[in-house]
């Protein structure tokens, strides 16, 4: 089969390099051409473990190119995939589809023959139909179909959720269409991956529908978390406990700093919002994307307890600024909140990440970026583990307590030992366990 993928960003890129890994031919395509450079020359622009080896391999295989310009690469595609971004809106919080709208209408001018245009972006439902009509207007005598084909990529994890997915969702009446789109993942049946054939609306709203719950799951545990606090329980047990029941499942219930990254708060929102419109509005999830927001300075609240009731003048080191590990992406992280906050307090932040610190230096101001764990604890009145990085599992504690000024943690994942900590002379506070609340209590 031979793919264009129109946009080479996180889902165009993981997408394309995965479809070339299963044999067949991609071209990525994109209106940057610094982007397309880079790309060629082998320079990814994101961070996904093990994409820069599945590009590189498919390069030299001849199966995946890149290109600025469309049109060699739509009129020879049996698919058509538009997987450019649908960021929130300016002002109102709907989806901003002037992309995917603009995409639609280039693969109009050029198409050659029948062609499948699929919408992977994650777009509101009833975009599917406002593609076709801009098609259709631009190529009265086109011979086509749109589906909606929505992605559900993990970031960390995108290859693996891609190429052992939990499901695949297919959203078209048309059965040429859907012959294609078959031919198209006819290498992952294989490995028995469910394929799911619905209407073309129902796919759209299916993707929203899962994120929206997923965060739900999210927010429902951060709340069970600070009830624990107040009551003397443990949020880690309670949600082993919940988790266990097949109907419940244990994925999504680890306490933290609230959600981020690039789907959920942007998803929830759109939801919202379609909603909303539709005359049929979400009191649950307008609530989880609230909660959501206000936790997040909640978490520096719980910072500023810990060390006294006061930042102003103290140096807080921050361990972790990507929304999660494995990823660089930085959008709606919780350290964004979190810092913004302890700087309104008058803390002075210095700040470590291993992959995140290019991305949040133009997003954060008056932070001072370190090397490594141990030069970011350097004289800190206080340390905050924001992201559960692998090498923050098990750093040296006694050359941190060494290095600190005080000996004050707040661990906002959960990824130490209370006992242990105290054993060692830390202040330790954690989110949803009894020590982290008889912690911070005790300094209020």
């Amino acid at each position: 089969m031979r793919v264009a993928m129109i946009g080479s960003g996180y889902v165009g890129l993981v997408s394309g390099a995965c479809f070339a890994d299963f044999g067949h031919v991609v071209t990525c395509v994109d209106k940057d051409p610094a982007k397309i450079e880079a790309l060629t020359r082998g320079d990814i622009p994101i961070f996904e473990p093990g994409l820069d080896d599945l590009v590189a391999t498919n390069v030299k295989e001849g199966r995946l190119s890149f290109a600025t310009d469309l049109t060699e690469a739509v009129r020879s595609a049996d698919a058509v995939f538009i997987a450019v971004g649908t960021p929130s809106r300016r002002g109102d919080g709907h989806a901003d589809l002037s992309y995917v709208y603009q995409a639609a209408r280039d693969i109009a001018k050029v198409m050659d023959g029948y062609t499948v245009i699929v919408t992977k972006s994650t777009v509101p439902v009833g975009t599917g139909d406002e593609v076709e009509r801009i098609v259709r207007e631009t190529r009265p005598d086109a011979d086509f179909a749109v589906v909606s084909n929505p992605e559900f990529l993990r970031e960390g994890a995108a290859i693996a959720d891609f190429k052992r997915p939990d499901r695949i969702v297919i959203g078209t009446d048309d059965e040429r269409a859907r012959r294609v789109m078959a031919e198209v993942y006819r290498p992952l049946y294989l490995n028995q991956a469910p394929i799911l054939y619905t209407g073309r609306r129902t796919a759209e709203l299916t993707k929203y529908a899962a994120n929206a719950f997923l965060a739900t799951k999210i927010t429902f545990i951060n709340e069970i978390a600070d009830l624990c606090e107040k009551v003397g329980a443990n949020v880690q047990e309670v949600a082993r406990g919940i988790g266990l029941d097949n109907r419940i499942g244990g994925k999504f219930l680890h306490a933290g700093p609230g959600y981020g990254g690039s789907c959920f708060p942007k998803d929830t929102l759109a939801l919202i919002k379609t909603a909303q419109d539709a005359g049929s509005p979400m009191r649950i999830v307008e609530t989880v994307a609230a909660v959501n927001d206000q936790r997040k300075r909640a978490m520096a609240r719980k910072v500023i307890a810990a060390c006294g009731g006061s930042v102003r003048g103290k140096t807080v080191a921050v361990l972790g600024l990507t929304f999660k590990p494995n990823t660089d992406d930085m959008r709606e992280a919780p350290a964004l909140s979190i810092i913004t906050a302890l700087q309104d307090g008058g803390a002075k932040i210095r700040a470590y990440d291993p992959e995140g610190m290019e991305q949040a230096q133009s997003l954060l101001e008056h932070v001072t970026y370190c090397d490594n764990a141990y030069d970011c604890v350097e004289g800190a009145d206080a340390l905050v583990i924001v992201t559960e990085w692998n090498a923050f599992r098990a750093l040296d504690l006694d050359r941190v307590k060494g290095q600190m000024k005080a000996p004050v943690v707040v661990d906002l994942r959960n990824i130490y030992r209370a006992d242990e900590m105290a054993r060692r002379g830390f202040l330790y506070v954690s989110v949803g366990r009894p020590d982290g609340a008889a912690d911070a209590d005790g300094l209020m």
